[in-house]
């Protein structure tokens, strides 16, 4: 496996190939991310993954300072897992100036949920995947693809319209969000939880399930009692000492709110959920 730190470096590695396929990440790696590059693997002729913490989708209150930087350790992992190469810029490589042009993805899909309680997250992340985008893929002839996991729900589904939208030649494929033995999906901040609140951590996955068994069962009714339904799996967790930001059902499509034709029709949908438990704010998702 080759290590490159600059955007010449990574692109000379790559000439060769025809096909690469790219799992974008932020370090600090678990078994979802080296499933992606597994996943991904077949799909080309050449593995690559960034890491990259990326400034512009992180607010000022939040933990870019202390987001952990494990970058031997997730080479020597991404190097079992098959990847070929590691692009690790960076920032003064990646943003050599002051990033004045900027991605802004439609507010009704970015500036709801996610986007609504993290202001400008959408925005840091479409630019800063547009621009790796740029340095991978500049010199493939083949087929491109790269990998985004579904626990990330809303931010793979931006980057697959930003993708659809620009006409980029690249084809998004989306990881199941994997997930330890007792149902808590696997994420890079699960590392700040206390041992207690590792314990608790696996309730926002039983809230949501619950959420999602209690939207089918309300099937043409679930307009109508949709807001009592959430209320209550907010309530669930806010009872037990966590701090939810939303619990909701919403449509696969476009992640707006289902209506009762959508019911009728047999709309795919998906639960959503944040919340914050201690310090850490916690994310997941289900489809139903």
């Amino acid at each position: 496996m080759q290590l490159v730190h600059t955007i010449k470096d990574l692109r000379a590695a790559l000439k060769a190939f025809d096909s690469p396929v790219f799992v974008p990440t932020m370090g600090n790696l678990h078994d979802g991310h080296l499933a992606l590059v597994r996943t991904g693997k077949p799909l080309g002729d050449v593995t690559v993954s960034s890491i990259f913490v990326n400034r512009l989708q992180f607010a000022p209150h939040e933990d870019f300072d202390t987001y952990p930087r494990t970058l031997q350790a997730d080479c020597a992992r991404l190097e079992q897992a098959g990847c070929d190469v590691v692009f690790a810029p960076s920032e003064k490589e990646l943003y050599p100036e002051p990033q004045g042009f900027k991605i802004h993805p439609p507010a009704e899909l970015a500036d709801i949920l996610e986007g609504h309680f993290r202001p400008g997250f959408f925005i840091g992340v479409s630019t800063v995947v547009m621009k790796l985008f740029q340095c991978v893929f500049s010199e493939a002839k083949g087929p491109r693809h790269a990998l985004f996991g579904k626990k990330d729900y809303q931010q793979q589904m931006v980057i697959r319209r930003m993708v659809q939208q620009f006409a980029l030649p690249v084809t998004i494929v989306a990881g199941e969000t994997q997930r330890a033995p007792d149902g808590l999906a696997l994420s890079s901040r699960n590392g700040y939880l206390s041992e207690a609140e590792r314990a608790e951590a696996v309730q926002l996955s039983v809230a949501l399930r619950s959420l999602a068994r209690d939207a089918l069962a309300a099937a043409e009714g679930l307009p109508r009692q949709q807001e009592a339904l959430e209320a209550r799996a907010r309530q669930a967790l806010a009872s037990r000492g966590w701090q939810p930001d939303y619990m909701t059902v919403r449509r696969r499509t476009d992640l707006q709110p289902p209506t009762a034709a959508d019911a009728t029709a047999g709309q795919s949908l998906v639960v959503l959920g944040a919340a914050r438990l201690g310090q850490t704010r916690l994310i997941d998702n289900f489809e139903v």
